[in-house]
């Protein structure tokens, strides 16, 4: 067997088992596990996969902290009608809090408010987008910009929360790691404890990844929104979890 079909064979075996053992590997290829190791040095260099703990993972489960018109880019189309979704979420004269991030600033773009609609926001690009509509009164949260993600952050973010109660927190994540949990910005946590229901907003990229600060257990969310790039094990997990979970179409059938 050449590199190149031993290559080809470990990322095929990855893209259905997700994780495999170095040790694993080196039987199935019937190679020496020295082999194997620079076969995944290579791969991990070409950004086809991550090693960790003696292991191979399918996609890097740790998040780079990238700048907000970076991830603006990425999955444009998923974005856009995971807002469209959130956006039919919104009932009439509803109160609701949107975090940051370019998912919820898709969704943002999407709303149409019945009524009047009260939004508490700690992304400024969320509230420019949401103050030229005069159906929707905006609070924007003060307190330390994040320039990574152009919202605000800190003490002075946190201390108004505890006087609102709104029906939805909005939440864009860093990562969703079934067994990890949840991760994104500080802040966020806080936002929790002020809304009645939190529905995450994640593209299927963000699965099986994690970012540097945990705001929550899984348990803790009570509905996904995602797009159908979501593997079938994780969407079944995710309902044994007793998670709602709202998978929107991307592509058209043909």
């Amino acid at each position: 067997m050449t590199k190149d079909e031993r290559h080809k064979l470990i990322i095929d075996t990855l893209m259905m088992h997700e994780s495999i053992q170095v040790s694993d590997l080196s039987l199935l290829l019937d190679v020496s596990a020295v082999t194997i190791r620079k076969d995944l040095t290579e791969l991990e260099k070409l950004n086809k996969l991550y090693r960790s703990h003696g292991r191979a993972i399918l996609i890097n489960p740790y998040i780079n902290n990238r700048s907000v018109n970076e991830k603006e880019k990425l999955a444009r189309s998923e974005k856009e009608h995971i807002g469209r979704m959130a956006a039919s979420l919104i009932t009439k004269d509803d109160s609701i809090i949107i975090a940051s991030g370019t998912t919820v600033l898709a969704f943002a773009r999407c709303i149409r408010p019945i009524h009047r609609l009260t939004v508490i926001s700690a992304s400024i690009q969320v509230s420019e987008t949401l103050a030229a509509n005069e159906s929707i009164d905006v609070v924007q949260l003060g307190g330390s910009l994040r320039t990574s993600s152009l919202s605000v952050v800190g003490k002075y973010a946190e201390s108004p929360l505890a006087e609102f109660s709104c029906s939805k927190l909005f939440l864009g994540v860093d990562g969703i790691d079934l067994d990890f949990g949840i991760t994104t910005a500080d802040l966020n946590k806080i936002m929790m404890h002020t809304a009645q229901k939190t529905i995450v907003l994640a593209d299927s990229s963000k699965f099986r990844r994690r970012g540097f600060s945990k705001i929550a257990n899984m348990d803790e969310i009570d509905l996904i929104i995602t797009d159908e790039g979501i593997s079938d094990k994780i969407a079944n997990r995710i309902e044994e979890l007793g998670i709602e979970l709202t998978v929107v179409p991307v592509t058209q059938k043909q």
